[in-house]
């Protein structure tokens, strides 16, 4: 997630009081509360992308209040109103739900703070899921048996808890993509240890190696990072393209891991031993690769987010195919796993997002509409039993889907 994507929520109304900007804003009640709460440097205008629907414009001024924005009380009502008149949601394409073989059953929890906005969610070995709860500064931890949830403050304040990993110990660590820094949390004790980077930058996906060395990726800062938490080191590598964006990961089964390129149309491998990255481009220019998941014959599949299409890679080769997500081209798939070499993925732009498992066997797709809209999928993850975990960042939301057998 981008800088600019990331002050969408936490300061969509942080901007500056400029004359020019006050003649942009739509005329009505609410208006001058738009003006009066507004810190920062960008616009309201140029913040609001595709718009909210009021129960989202109501979840955005919660994250507001999360991120320290203050809103009298007797403010945030008209305010809302306001927002919600004049930045509706802006038309978007329906959700395309095809049949299939598969079944599913799909169960959504609410987390425990509101408008915390959980970016990543993580099935844990222990059988629970957590997720990052970034605008509240937590991670959260439920339990699905018994649907208790129990959130963990975090050190620095405002740190942007963002991608979230497990080590073979057992504790959680997450990187803080506003705070510049990599956290460890021991769930037992609730005690978090920070390695900040060793230049300012936003951490944003992280995974462990084989030998349990923690890679991490920079986007706007355009590095690929590795971390030895033995010794705390830290050496940031630095990709051949220049703002390529490093986004989402994944490692095959040799331990190279796979890098998508969010701000270019490639994909790198980066060998864990000599650190040497090879970039492999995508046929179309615009491509814009967002997460990845990669099958036991260590062929790399991609969500191809800026043109709606699910992707496959094979790098012994270098061949690329491709298959329109069942949305259609604003589709905008996002999060990606592999699941017994089944691709699962979720559609963020149609209304409502859906659920979509492509079987590359008969290379056919199978989607369901996620209850409540979902809203959107970030990430995602597997349980060790093999069903599907997504975050909900507008719904607030955890969403176990399990897969019949």
């Amino acid at each position: 997630m981008s800088n600019s994507s990331r002050m969408v929520i936490a300061a969509a109304l942080l901007c500056s009081t400029l004359p020019a900007w006050s003649q942009e804003l739509p005329e009505g009640k609410g208006k001058e509360l738009a003006l009066a709460h507004c810190s920062s440097c960008h616009t309201l205008v140029s913040r609001v992308g595709g718009g909210y629907t009021p129960e989202g414009w109501r979840t955005v001024m919660r994250m507001m209040a999360n991120h320290g924005v203050a809103v009298p009380a007797d403010q945030v009502a008209p305010l809302t109103e306001y927002l919600s008149k004049n930045f509706p949601v802006k038309p978007k394409p329906a959700g395309v739900v095809i049949a299939g073989p598969a079944t599913i059953a799909i169960k959504a929890w609410q987390v425990a703070t509101p408008g915390s906005r959980p970016h990543d969610p993580l099935a844990a070995r222990d059988g629970s899921l957590w997720y990052t709860g970034q605008m509240a500064n937590v991670l959260g931890r439920l339990d699905p048996k018994t649907g208790k949830i129990k959130e963990y403050k975090l050190k620095t304040a405002h740190s942007g808890p963002h991608g979230l990993t497990e080590d073979k110990d057992g504790n959680i660590w997450y990187t803080g993509n506003t705070g510049s820094l990599i956290g460890k949390l021991n769930p037992k004790t609730g005690a978090v240890t920070e390695y900040k980077t060793p230049e300012p930058g936003d951490p944003h996906t992280l995974l462990f190696d084989k030998s349990g060395i923690l890679w991490f990726t920079m986007q706007n800062a355009n590095r690929i990072g590795r971390l030895d938490p033995k010794s705390g080191e830290i050496k940031l590598l630095t990709p051949p393209t220049a703002k390529a964006r490093p986004y989402g990961m994944a490692f095959d089964s040799k331990g190279t891991l796979f890098v998508v390129e969010f701000g270019a149309n490639k994909i790198a491998s980066v060998d864990p031993q000599t650190l040497a990255i090879r970039e492999y481009p995508l046929p179309d220019a615009a491509s814009r690769p967002r997460r990845i998941a990669i099958t036991g014959d260590d062929i790399v599949w991609y969500a191809d987010f800026s043109r709606g299409y699910l992707g496959r890679l094979d790098p012994a080769t270098g061949k690329v195919s491709e298959w329109q997500s069942p949305s259609g081209p604003k589709s905008q798939p996002y999060g990606i796993s592999a699941i017994n070499d089944v691709i699962w993925f979720s559609e963020s732009g149609p209304i409502p997002n859906t659920v979509v498992r492509f079987d590359p066997k008969t290379a056919k797709f199978q989607s369901w509409a996620i209850p409540g809209g979902g809203y959107i999928v970030r990430n995602t993850s597997v349980t060790r039993d093999g069903n599907f975990v997504l975050a909900n960042s507008l719904m607030n939301s955890i969403t176990l889907v399990t897969i019949k057998k």
